[in-house]
């Protein structure tokens, strides 16, 4: 019965081990779902939900603890969450809800390829309670080219945390976009990059260090801004909104201000302060968007000169061959995220903006961090002619997240991680960098 729920499994630890043991449990026909613990950490790291929510939408579900270091303190914060939801009654299924901690396995994670570790961690899941005595390793389905479906259906219920995301079927065809060879790219690392100016650069010029550092001046370190503020998504049945046209809406509920504000909450939570400028430079009139954000950005930067890093978050529109538009996902811990994409401007079109290899250098950066952990969540870097008003700073970015086909929950997902990715590069910085930023 437990291994037809979904999830059967909720991997608490949103790491490496956690993403192998859900791998292993699918070979097994186990649903799952990999939750991080926020409860502890301050941040999300690669679930949706905290292990709180997760106990609340999936009662009745095996609770796999599965960190490499302090499985004792998890195991206690998670028993203790559980323990919460026992007495503070409405969750019957937190009764029978058991925990299960992976701390004897670290040789085996590392070595995940042989075929001994399958076995061995089938015969751990016998511990769970049998859930998956009577079932086989699952037939493997070959790869046609489509998106990552999500695994795990996110039921419609409220959460006292951060917005629940519920990813309601909004009808559109989704895709995931992924280069299939590098030619006609610039490669580094596991970043592609489509350089369609008229600029030349190389791949020696990528070695993961960057001129964007942190101001160490009070005030806010990153502004927010939305040239194309109105761009919106296509919402699911009984979540429509007011359209001001297609795919677009002065709501700030469901457009792409929405999405900032979702990257400025969780860079806010890291400890970075964040000014996020929420005016709609492209309605009532989309001519001249880029005139009035670089006047807001340039004003914003004048009075706040702790500001280090623009980002202008949009959406892009796709469609196919017909016409019609689609969707571009990447599955993340069992549900659709937005895929994103960076377009870097340089002086290719006549416009001053003599450091825009900098910016390009910081976004290839960001897109290897983020690849890393989600291997299709990011659509190849374009740089073109246009500079995009990325000239103001050397940590000017600007981000398409999804396209008008998404629904707003996959952009708010992808919102999530791209915020994580952004605090984690600056104030976690890879050794690439050599503390030179």
């Amino acid at each position: 019965e437990r291994a037809k729920r979904a999830p059967a499994v909720i991997i608490a630890g949103a790491g490496e081990r956690g993403h192998a043991a859900k791998r292993v449990l699918s070979e097994y026909g186990i649903s799952s779902a990999v939750f991080a613990n926020s409860g502890m950490t301050g941040v999300v790291k690669d679930g949706v939900l905290t292990v709180r929510e997760a106990v609340r939408r999936f009662p009745g579900a095996v609770i796999l603890v599965s960190v490499r270091e302090g499985s004792g303190e998890f195991r206690a914060h998670v028993e203790g969450i559980l323990e919460e939801e026992r007495l503070r009654g409405g969750n019957p299924g937190a009764q029978d809800m058991e925990i299960f901690v992976l701390n004897d396995m670290d040789e085996e994670f590392r070595r995940i390829s042989e075929p001994i570790f399958y076995r061995d961690f089938h015969e751990k899941l016998l511990e769970l309670g049998e859930i998956s005595r009577h079932l086989k390793p699952a037939d493997r389905e070959e790869d046609t080219g489509g998106p990552e479906a999500p695994s795990v259906p996110i039921p419609e219920e409220p959460s006292q945390a951060e917005t629940p995301l519920v990813f309601a079927d909004n009808g559109v065809q989704a895709r995931t976009l992924t280069p299939s060879s590098p030619e006609g790219y610039v490669v580094t690392g596991d970043v592609y990059i489509n350089n369609r100016s008229d600029k030349s650069f190389d791949a020696d010029m990528f070695d993961g260090s960057f001129a964007a550092r942190l101001s160490e001046e009070e005030g806010p370190k990153v502004l927010i801004v939305h040239t194309h503020g109105s761009e919106a998504y296509t919402m699911p049945p009984g979540q429509e909104y007011e359209a001001t046209s297609e795919s677009r809406t002065t709501d700030c509920d469901f457009n792409v201000v929405r999405v900032g504000g979702e990257i400025a909450a969780v860079l806010e939570e890291a400890g970075i302060e964040v000014l996020h400028d929420t005016a709609l430079h492209d309605y009532p009139e989309y001519s001249g968007a880029y005139g009035r954000s670089l006047t807001a950005a340039e004003k914003a930067m004048e009075e706040h000169p702790s500001i280090s890093l623009v980002l202008d978050v949009h959406r892009d529109a796709i469609s196919d061959a017909d016409g019609s538009p689609y969707k571009v996902v990447s599955g993340v811990a069992g549900v659709n995220a937005a895929q994103m994409s960076f377009i870097i401007g340089t002086d290719g079109g006549g416009l001053e903006h003599p450091d825009w290899q900098e910016n390009l250098k910081l976004a290839a950066a960001l897109q290897q961090r983020l690849l890393e952990d989600y291997p299709t969540l990011m659509r190849p870097i374009s740089v073109r002619n246009s500079r995009y008003n990325q000239h103001v700073s050397p940590g000017a970015l600007l981000v398409e997240m999804g396209a008008a086909g998404n629904s707003l929950d996959e952009a708010l997902l992808s919102a999530r991680l791209l915020g994580e990715a952004l605090a984690e590069t600056f104030l976690r910085p890879s050794q690439a960098d050599d503390g030179s930023k």
